[in-house]
């Protein structure tokens, strides 16, 4: 839409300068007709043959003067209609730009809660981390790398909620039969199950 602003801005330009040579031309025609026509009043001009010419020079100028004019019109309108059109693409290229810094806007903002929220849980993770044993969390951030950024899920119902797979029931009941503080994991995806009382164990 732009492109479309700047061609028409472009075309009223023109329109413009065309508009300002037509009238320039219209001027010069018309003073040269009141002269000849001041040449003709004064009775300066006495020979027939001259006074012929000069009648003859008068009628062309009127002509070619209301070509002119004619042109100037033809070329009034066309800047007209280009103004409009730009007026038109002015405001609606705005009203783009408007919902465009809006939306840029509502990103910025977006991001700094991102970025905040992000922070945040590096934080809380730091705190968390720092309770773990290293060697299980050496453990995690493998499984998270390797896993798509989930290196633990909730054991649901017997379901493995990472890879939303249901254990065997032979895994199952060596899940149900770890102590509290033993690592288990899950034989499909291999993630660490989180057990709780929703488990089914």
């Amino acid at each position: 839409m732009r492109d479309l602003l700047v061609a028409v801005q472009t075309e009223e330009s023109d329109c413009a300068r065309e508009q300002t040579k037509a009238e320039q031309d219209v001027d010069q025609v018309r003073q040269r007709a009141t002269r000849d026509q001041q040449r003709l009043d004064s009775g300066a001009v006495t020979s027939p043959k001259d006074l012929e010419n000069l009648q003859r020079e008068i009628v062309s100028l009127a002509k070619r003067q209301g070509d002119l004019e004619d042109i100037v019109l033809e070329v009034m309108e066309r800047r007209e209609s280009a103004q409009e059109r730009t007026a038109e693409l002015t405001e609606r290229v705005g009203s783009v730009q408007g919902k465009i810094d809006d939306a840029t806007a509502r990103r910025d903002a977006a991001a700094e809660t991102l970025d905040a929220d992000e922070a945040k849980a590096e934080k809380e993770r730091e705190v968390i981390a720092a309770t773990i044993p290293a060697d299980l969390l050496k453990l995690y951030d493998k499984l998270r790398q390797q896993q798509g950024g989930i290196g633990a899920a909730k054991l649901y119902q017997r379901t493995c909620q990472g890879c939303r797979q249901e254990l065997a029931i032979t895994d199952f009941n060596e899940v149900r039969a770890a102590a509290p503080d033993t690592v288990v994991r899950c034989e499909n995806c291999r993630r660490i199950l989180v057990r709780t009382s929703d488990s089914g164990l």
